[in-house]
């Protein structure tokens, strides 16, 4: 690795790791299981579920870790939106039960729900048009995907300083699973309730995150 991507590597977030560490487990286990279900419907009937517009046909060749560091790289939103599009994409699927996080959706859920959130956290974001192509797909699709959202979320948007620092207790919850020898069973994304404690929690994992923007290079695809 060189002294460049080194650099690089470290300008990274520590909760852009800690997300994509999460979602990955579950992408995973979701996998895993729907793969079980489909054996055993394959048998009863020949006929698929239907599925979302965020589901595609293939599995990206881009990991999970590598396309939100590329968003990271290319989007130049602030830690504290990572935070708020894991909550969007929690709320998301509490309100789409059938619709599980996996491998070939995940991409998508992630442009499409941290795009929802740098609009309403931060002050300054580029446009649909370049956020579709950090993302790799159309800009009819980015911007269906993000209606899509939008009135999956019922357009829920406000995050109160309670739920942020709550979501941040999942996320630390996670340090302690990528740091042996105590690991903890993944988290579901789901909203845990925490006390008005968490709120030194929040702090801590904006901490670890580096509240700041760095400077970021222009987009070339």
């Amino acid at each position: 690795m060189t002294t460049g991507e080194m650099v690089e590597q470290a300008a990274v977030p520590r909760v852009v790791s800690i997300l994509s560490a999460l979602l990955q487990r579950v992408a995973e286990r979701n996998d895993a299981a729907a793969a079980e279900e489909e054996g055993a419907l394959a048998a009863a009937s020949p006929q698929r579920r239907p599925v979302s517009a965020f589901q595609g046909l293939t599995k990206p060749a881009i990991s999970i870790a590598g396309y939100l560091e590329r968003i990271f790289r290319f989007a130049s939103c602030s830690p504290s939106c990572y935070v708020v599009a894991y909550i969007y994409l929690d709320r998301f699927l509490r309100r789409r039960p059938a619709l599980a996080v996996d491998s070939f959706n995940v991409h998508r859920l992630l442009i499409t729900s941290v795009l929802t959130a740098v609009k309403f956290v931060d002050d300054i974001c580029y446009n649909n048009a370049y956020f579709a192509r950090v993302g790799g797909i159309s800009l009819v699709e980015m911007n269906y995907l993000e209606v899509d959202f939008l009135f999956g979320i019922a357009f829920d948007l406000n995050v109160t300083p309670a739920a942020f620092a709550s979501y941040c207790s999942v996320l630390q919850s996670e340090m302690a699973y990528l740091e042996p020898p105590s690991p903890v069973e993944a988290p579901r994304l789901q909203h845990y309730c925490a006390g008005a404690s968490d709120h030194d929690d929040a702090a801590a994992v904006v901490a670890a995150a580096g509240c700041h923007r760095s400077q970021q290079p222009q987009l070339t695809v």
